[in-house]
C-alpha cells in the first residue's frame, strides 16, 4: 500500500510540474492555436497584416482574420480576455501606460514602420498663417495628448515646464503660448471630422490614414522616436512562446519587407523602427 500511495504521488507532481510548465509566469497558457485573431483600430494597419504580415504567417500554417476595433481600448481588453490573439494599433508608451492602469497581462513583441502624426487643416496652407487664438485639436488620451504637446513644442509654437516628465505633460504644463491657442480635447479619431470648427489637428498617422487624409498634405509630419513607433503585442504567455515568435519571424521576414518597401504602396513612406533600418542598410 505504501508502494501504491508514493507511485500515485510521484504521478499527481509529475502532473502538477508539467501543468506549471506550460503556464506563464502570470499562470496563463502560451498560445498554440493556429487559427489567430489579430485586432486592429481605424488606419493602415489592417493591411499592413494582410499584406506584410500574412503571407509569412500562412507559411507555418496559421490562418489569420483581422478585427477591427473602433477605438484604442477595446483591443487591448480583448487581447488580454483571449478574444483575440494579437493586436497592432499602439505605441510603446500607450501600450505600456494602459496595460499597467488596467493590470492587463500584455506586451510587445517587435515594433513596424509607423506613420508619423501630422497637423492637418481645412482653413490654412502653411503653419506660418495660424492665427492668435486659433482653436487647436490634440488627442484626448494621456499619451498622445502629451505626444501632441511635446509635438507642438518642437514646431515652435509653445513651450512646457522644464522641470515636468514631457512624457506625460499636459495643457496644464504649457510654459509659454505666444499665439494664445486654444486646445480641444478629443478622441483621436474624431479629430479629422473637427478640421472644419478649427484651425489646425494634429491627428496619429493612423487615423489619418483612416479618415483618407494624405499625409503628403500635412502641414507638419512628427518624427518618431521609438517608444511611440506601433508594435505587435500579445499576451505575456505568448511573448516567448510559438505565436510570439513566429509573429516576431514575420515581422523580421522577406515578406514583410518586400511589402513594405512596394513602391505603389503606403507604408514605404512611413517612419521605420531602428531594427529595421539597421537590418536593411545599403
Amino acid at each position: 500500500m505504501k508502494r501504491w500511495l508514493v507511485l500515485t504521488l510521484v504521478i499527481a507532481l509529475v502532473g502538477l510540474l508539467a501543468a506549471c510548465g506550460s503556464k506563464s509566469e502570470s499562470g496563463a497558457s502560451a498560445n498554440t492555436n493556429k487559427n489567430i485573431k489579430i485586432g486592429i483600430s481605424p488606419g493602415p494597419y489592417g493591411d499592413m497584416i494582410k499584406q506584410a504580415i500574412a503571407p509569412y504567417m500562412e507559411k507555418q500554417g496559421y490562418t489569420i482574420e483581422v478585427v477591427q476595433f473602433s477605438d484604442y481600448v477595446q483591443p487591448d481588453k480583448a487581447l488580454a480576455s483571449g478574444d483575440i490573439d494579437a493586436n497592432l494599433m499602439q505605441h510603446t508608451v500607450y501600450l505600456e501606460k494602459f496595460a499597467k492602469d488596467n493590470k492587463l497581462d500584455i506586451g510587445k513583441i517587435i515594433s513596424v514602420p509607423t506613420a508619423g502624426m501630422g497637423v492637418y487643416s481645412n482653413k490654412l496652407k502653411d503653419l506660418k498663417e495660424l492665427p492668435d487664438g486659433a482653436q487647436v485639436a490634440i488627442a484626448a488620451d494621456a499619451s498622445n495628448l502629451a505626444r501632441s504637446l511635446r509635438f507642438l513644442k518642437a514646431l515652435g509654437l509653445i513651450d512646457l515646464k522644464a522641470d515636468i516628465d514631457a512624457t506625460k505633460a499636459t495643457v496644464h504644463d504649457v510654459s509659454d503660448n505666444p499665439h494664445n491657442l486654444k486646445f480641444q480635447t478629443l478622441d483621436a479619431a474624431q479629430i479629422s471630422r473637427s478640421l472644419d470648427s478649427i484651425e489646425i489637428g494634429l491627428i496619429p498617422g493612423n487615423f489619418a490614414i483612416a479618415a483618407k487624409l494624405n499625409l503628403a498634405d500635412a502641414l507638419g509630419i512628427e518624427k518618431l522616436s521609438e517608444d511611440y513607433k506601433n508594435v505587435v503585442a500579445v499576451r505575456t504567455a505568448d511573448i516567448d512562446g510559438k505565436l510570439g515568435k513566429d509573429l516576431k519571424a514575420a515581422v523580421e521576414s522577406d515578406e514583410f519587407h518586400q511589402a513594405i518597401e512596394d513602391e505603389n504602396g503606403i507604408f514605404k513612406a512611413f517612419d521605420k523602427p531602428e531594427w529595421y533600418t539597421t537590418k536593411y542598410a545599403k
